[in-house]
């Protein structure tokens, strides 16, 4: 039976727009929400602008940022994690050739595991690539017009895969941005920035951009004014995600078209008790409960997973196979479910797999990862001053 926990004062602090002030410490089995607040109604175009041109602190920086799982059941377009080892990378240089306070994309690359086809579906125009508009938004945040920047990207997510793609590209770009002026922005101001260009992609939500830029789980609480929660998974307890993605491309514009334009009380309150169960399981540690939460929505997934060919048999096979629930991760078609031990989730992954090419069809590919709790990173620096 599931105890009740109260929450004091001095478990709800800021989030500091110092990313090691963000992952100091905390006592273990405190439940922790932090957060982000922007106290004037949303504009991220004039928000935060610099007057002040600060000189490159490097000549290089490589940033990474993660690949996200968002909604997460029934917190469609408010919650969302950051999951370990997949994501995307971001290396920025000063150029002389970019014409000053401009940018230029230089190279599009993907890994190994990711379709080849992904590097030539992608614009080399900053304007029309989520890394550009990104780290354009972050340039004009920081105020920069005397030097010229030059990206490459280096994808390590499919697109269209419900990971949080578009997103990896942003936050690693504007994480490399403000690392080669000498991190001078907030984490709101990168998560703003990143925002713009999830916007030019597939809509206004912060679910995939602000855990790839903080890490950890992130509650949405509202966008005017701009409010953030960042809820503590306690660090003495085990979280893996399984992550089944199908050989399969399911649009986030096209996922959303098929989403209803009006919902039946019961099921309002059906989802925003689930949802507070899932909060609450975070803080807690309850992995078993935050999978039974998970996958409880009666609102969008049920309107998505026929979309997904054998996304209902596979959510069926997960949990007979002992996970502790099971979804759709963000708009799809990767199907991610949740366990307390690795050994236990490849043997899931293992039986979802299965289940999709049975059932649907699909050859897919599982991965079991843990929560990341880094958010974008910066990960090599070129020659300079030093931060």
């Amino acid at each position: 039976m599931a105890m009740a926990h109260a929450y004091t004062p001095s478990q709800i602090s800021p989030l500091s727009s110092s990313s090691s002030d963000r992952r100091r410490p905390f006592p273990t089995g405190h439940h922790q929400l932090s957060s982000v607040r922007c106290s004037k109604t949303l504009n991220p175009t004039a928000m935060s602008i610099s007057n002040d041109e600060p000189p490159p602190a490097f000549d290089s920086i490589t940033a990474f940022a993660p690949a996200t799982v968002a909604n997460l059941g029934p917190g469609f377009d408010f919650l969302g994690a950051a999951v370990s080892s997949l994501g995307d990378t971001v290396t920025l240089t000063v150029d002389p050739s970019v014409h000053p306070g401009t940018l230029s994309i230089s190279s599009i690359t993907s890994s190994d595991s990711v379709d080849p086809s992904v590097a030539a579906k992608l614009s080399k125009n900053p304007a029309l690539n989520c890394a550009g508009i990104a780290a354009a938004a972050a340039m004009a945040r920081i105020g920069v017009r005397s030097v010229g920047l030059s990206l490459s990207l280096h994808k390590g997510l499919p697109l269209g895969s419900g990971l949080g793609s578009s997103a990896a590209s942003a936050a690693a770009a504007v994480k490399a941005v403000d690392a080669l002026f000498g991190s001078r922005l907030s984490s709101l101001d990168l998560i703003l920035a990143g925002l713009e260009s999830e916007k030019a992609v597939s809509g206004y939500h912060a679910d995939n951009i602000a855990p790839a830029v903080l890490g950890g789980f992130v509650l949405v609480q509202s966008y005017s004014p701009f409010k953030l929660l960042d809820l503590r998974f306690p660090d003495d307890k085990s979280l893996f995600f399984v992550l089944v993605s199908p050989d399969f491309e399911a649009p986030t514009k096209k996922m959303r078209a098929a989403l209803p334009a009006e919902i039946a009380m019961k099921d309002h309150v059906f989802n925003a008790s689930q949802a507070a169960a899932l909060v609450a399981a975070v803080l807690r540690g309850d992995v078993e409960e935050l999978g039974a939460a998970m996958g409880s929505d009666r609102i969008v997934e049920p309107r998505r997973a026929g979309l997904i060919p054998g996304m209902i048999d596979v959510k069926r096979a997960a949990v007979e196979a002992g996970a502790f629930g099971c979804t759709i991760s963000g708009a799809g078609p990767t199907a991610v479910a949740v366990i307390d031990r690795e050994e236990k989730g490849r043997e899931i992954g293992e039986s979802m797999v299965e289940a999709f090419y049975k059932k649907g069809g699909l050859r897919a590919k599982a991965t079991v990862a843990q929560l990341d709790r880094q958010g974008a990173r910066v990960i090599r620096i070129g020659r300079g001053q030093g931060l």
